[in-house]
């Protein structure tokens, strides 16, 4: 450990690059330790971040509730398969279940399938769709649903999918958020409609108001599943628990989505997904039809229900939506931004021609911030939900010099 605390950024980076495969790059930092929504690197330069392990860290960095509940849980069971079952494991399944289903009656059975991933929850969801005897899907363009192979397929960005083509699945992509066009695409022979309730990948774009609820028209009608994607969106990142619960980003459902997949921020950075099915739905997977060795773990239950806990305790809800305005109301008065989109602390950012947001970023972090572009000319902020007033007049004092420096820059 004496070796490793003397070692620095420059010489933890070749030792990466010569141990671990070249699919994210050359990375930007070596990262030593958090606190909250701030980090350290290997060289002890600190940062603000505002990406929060892209949606990920809802407690930021060392939040104590996180690190006691998985201390405390790795004292008693760690790892038990899904031969047996555990107390965590349960207890979170059941407040999943409430939390999808008990805004809407007549929900029907509601049931979850825990994943370590994301992309697990959406492959999970997906051969759970192949259950309704169907195989089309319709999926929208800018979608980001995975990397895996049948989340691959849903994910609409060519340079994912070219290299890896032939994909599983019969999948139509329509634009997003025009409900004509999913109308035209959805048949009886459909058997789901995946969308994110708001696009993150894309860089942040929210629907019209009443996409959704369409959506769920449409999906009802022909008998198709309507397959939420709140991997990105769920667990307080928009101000409510779901984004399809918050009535500034979209119209009332006339019903319960069928599925809703989670990950990201559940557990707060302990890898964990969860596919969420209801009505008929909920009974489609039976015994032998899918399977993990890690999903529903104690510890990863366990860090969960450390999350939801502290979400509920700390009203970081109420937080997330006050915190999120302050920043969006902030970058929107910088002259080279000419878009802002907030939801909750999921904000996305578009720049004027001439500014590359690659060079934004690489500005912002040189100045101690870690932010993302998700596109050529956008940003995307998803900091923890812990996220303080200082550190977003931090950020904002700063950002007058990170766009100046990026000034110039052309756009690809």
């Amino acid at each position: 450990m004496a070796d490793h605390a003397r070692q620095n950024q420059q010489e933890w980076t070749q030792r990466y690059t010569g141990a671990v495969m070249n699919t994210f790059g050359t990375p930007k930092l070596v990262l030593a330790r958090g606190k909250g929504a701030r980090v350290w690197d290997a060289d002890g330069k600190e940062y603000v971040d505002l990406l929060g392990g892209i949606a990920v860290n809802a407690l930021g960095h060392a939040h104590p509730a996180l690190v006691d509940a998985v201390t405390a849980q790795l004292q008693t069971l760690g790892h038990i398969s899904n031969f047996f079952a555990s107390e965590p494991q349960v207890e979170l399944a059941e407040r999943l279940c409430r939390m999808v289903a008990s805004s809407f009656e007549a929900a029907g059975e509601t049931r979850v399938f825990f994943t370590n991933s994301g992309a697990e929850a959406n492959e999970a969801a997906f051969k759970l769709t192949r259950r309704t005897g169907r195989t089309h899907i319709v999926a929208t363009e800018g979608a980001f649903h995975g990397r895996t192979m049948g989340a691959l397929a849903l994910t609409s960005k060519e340079a994912y999918r070219t290299p890896f083509e032939p994909l599983p699945g019969e999948v139509t992509f329509v634009p997003y958020g025009d409900a004509e066009a999913l109308a035209a695409a959805v048949t009886d022979a459909t058997a789901a409609v995946i969308i994110e309730p708001v696009q993150g990948e894309a860089g942040v774009i929210i629907p019209p108001a009443d996409y959704l609820a369409q959506a769920r028209h449409i999906t009802t009608a022909h008998g198709a599943l309507l397959w939420l994607d709140e991997i990105q969106t769920g667990i307080g990142r928009t101000g409510t628990w779901l984004a399809h619960h918050n009535d500034d980003l979209t119209d009332p459902l006339s019903a319960a989505p069928d599925i809703v997949t989670l990950a990201k921020g559940l557990a707060g950075g302990i890898p964990i997904g969860a596919c969420v099915a209801t009505g008929r739905a909920a009974t489609l997977l039976e015994p032998g039809n899918h399977g993990t060795t890690f999903g529903g773990n104690p510890v990863a239950a366990a860090a969960a229900l450390a999350v939801l806990d502290t979400i509920e305790k700390d009203d970081l809800l109420s937080h997330v939506a006050a915190v999120g305005a302050r920043l969006a109301e902030g970058l929107a008065r910088e002259p080279q931004i000419t878009e802002v989109r907030c939801a909750g602390l999921l904000i996305g950012v578009d720049l004027a021609d001439g500014i590359d947001s690659a060079a934004v970023t690489a500005a912002a972090l040189e100045a101690g911030f870690i932010i993302n572009n998700p596109t050529p000319s956008r940003l995307r902020f998803a900091p923890p939900l812990v996220l303080t007033d200082d550190d977003v007049d931090a950020f904002l004092s700063a950002l007058p010099g990170i766009l100046d420096a990026a000034e110039g820059t052309v756009t690809a």
